[in-house]
């Protein structure tokens, strides 16, 4: 399993795709690029696309993502893309509570359990305690990283 941790940015794309019938109809696809600024996303994602895509296509909205890092699986069955939050558990001396800090995760996986098997395969080199407290699949058809 491998992570990134970098500035990502949603985007959409809406195009004519030709569909089986030989209709086209006008869709809108899900992306993730790692990016610096919106300019950097938009410039990204027309890259990424002008090669898949032929005829004119345009960005319709390019979202910061609320999270940063990045799991990626190595199985090349896991297709989709699912949003995971998981709470962290720390205990504060002071006040002698439980302290539970939520961070977002994006996990590529084939399965909704594939996604939680790969967080806690991600997860477990960490010494935090954690729960998944929300899982869901999201609409992304990739990721696009910076090319080195």
């Amino acid at each position: 399993m491998k992570s990134k941790t970098a500035n990502w940015f949603e985007t959409v794309i809406r195009y004519d795709k030709m569909q089986e019938d030989g209709m086209t109809k006008k869709v809108n696809e899900y992306y993730v690029v790692e990016a610096f600024s919106f300019g950097d996303a938009e410039e990204k994602i027309t890259e990424e696309m002008s090669s898949y895509i032929s005829g004119e296509f345009e960005v319709r909205n390019i979202t910061p993502s609320t999270y940063h890092e990045i799991f990626f699986s190595e199985n090349g069955n896991d297709d989709r893309w699912y949003k995971a939050r998981l709470q962290f558990i720390t205990f504060d001396e002071k006040t002698e509570k439980e302290k539970r800090t939520s961070v977002t995760y994006l996990v590529q996986a084939s399965t909704l359990n594939g996604a939680v098997k790969n967080i806690e395969e991600a997860m477990a080199g960490t010494m935090s305690d954690y729960v998944i407290s929300n899982i869901s699949e999201t609409k992304f058809l990739d990721v696009y990283e910076k090319k080195a």
